[in-house]
C-alpha cells in the first residue's frame, strides 16, 4: 500500500469510534478510575436530584477502586516515567520546546498536588457517616431508597447550591488522583500513531514487542459501523474479533467480511 493511500484510509477512519484495551492491571484501573471520574463531573453539573444521585454513586465506586492497593503510588511512578521521557524529548530536533515544557509543567504540578495531598488522602471520605451510610445500602437493590435513607433524601430536597457545595468539597479530595490519571492517560494515547489495518474475514492477530512493552490498545473503526471489536489476550499478543450487531433480542455474530480499522498500540 503507498504511502498516500495509507493516509486517505488513516483520515477516512479517525473520526469513527474507539474501542481500548488495557495491557496492564494499572492501565485497566487508571481507565476504570477516569471513567467513573468524567461520568462523576458529568453528573455533578445536573441541578436534579437523579443526577446528583448518580454522581455520589459513581464517587462511591472511585472510594472502592482506590481502596485497592496504592494507587496514588502506582500514579506518583507513572508521572515520573512520564517526565523522564519527556525529559529525553529535550535533546531531540524539531521538537516543539514550548508546548513539551507546558507538558512537563503540567506533570510536574499534578505530581506536588498529589505529593502535598499524602497518602491518607482519601481517608476523610471513606470515615464519612454519611457517605458510609449509602455505601452500605448501595449493595442493596433500591436499598437508597427514602424510606432505608431519609437523611439522603432530605439532602437530596436540598437546594443545588447546598448539594453542589458539599459535592465540590468531596471532589476536591480525589482531584489531584483522578486529574493526574486523566493526563497520564492523555499522553498514553499520544504515545503512538494509528496505523491502518485490515481484519481478513474479521479476524486480527497482534503481536507486541517484548522489548517495549505496550499499555493500551486502541482499535478506531469507520462512523456509522455495525461492528464492534471482541478483544482477549494479553501484553504478549492479542486476537481481535469484529462483531456484527443486530439489535438487543440477537447475539452478535462475526463478520465474514474483510474490516478495515485502525490500530494504535500506545507504549
Amino acid at each position: 500500500m503507498s504511502s498516500s493511500d495509507r493516509d486517505t484510509r488513516t483520515t477516512a477512519l479517525q473520526n469513527g469510534p474507539v474501542y481500548e484495551q488495557p495491557l496492564n492491571e494499572r492501565m485497566r484501573t487508571f481507565l476504570r478510575l477516569d471513567f467513573l471520574y468524567q461520568q462523576t463531573l458529568y453528573h455533578e453539573e445536573h441541578e436534579d436530584p437523579w443526577s446528583t444521585r448518580a454522581a455520589v454513586s459513581s464517587l462511591l465506586d472511585i472510594l472502592a477502586i482506590t481502596a485497592r492497593g496504592d494507587i496514588r503510588s502506582e500514579v506518583l511512578k507513572e508521572l515520573e516515567r512520564q517526565m523522564t521521557i519527556m525529559h529525553e524529548y529535550q535533546s531531540r530536533p524539531g521538537v516543539d520546546a514550548a508546548r513539551l515544557n507546558s507538558v512537563l509543567s503540567n506533570l510536574a504540578r499534578l505530581r506536588a498536588e498529589l505529593l502535598a495531598a499524602g497518602a491518607l488522602f482519601m481517608q476523610r471520605l471513606r470515615d464519612s457517616e454519611f457517605l458510609n451510610a449509602i455505601k452500605h445500602r448501595s449493595s442493596i437493590p433500591g436499598g437508597t431508597c427514602e424510606f432505608d435513607l431519609p437523611d439522603y433524601r432530605h439532602w437530596l430536597d436540598q437546594p443545588f447550591e447546598v448539594r453542589s457545595a458539599a459535592f465540590a468539597d468531596w471532589m476536591s479530595t480525589i482531584r489531584p488522583l483522578c486529574d493526574a490519571v486523566t493526563e497520564l492517560l492523555w499522553l498514553t494515547r499520544q504515545s503512538a500513531r494509528p496505523r491502518p489495518e485490515v481484519a481478513t474475514r474479521g479476524t486480527f492477530q497482534v503481536v507486541f514487542d517484548r522489548d517495549t512493552p505496550s499499555q493500551l490498545l486502541r482499535i478506531t473503526l469507520p462512523p456509522g459501523t455495525s461492528l464492534f471489536p471482541e478483544i482477549s489476550g494479553s501484553h504478549h499478543r492479542c486476537s481481535i474479533r469484529f462483531m456484527n450487531w443486530i439489535d438487543v433480542n440477537q447475539r452478535p455474530v462475526q463478520t465474514t467480511e474483510d474490516v478495515n480499522f485502525l490500530l494504535t498500540v500506545c507504549a
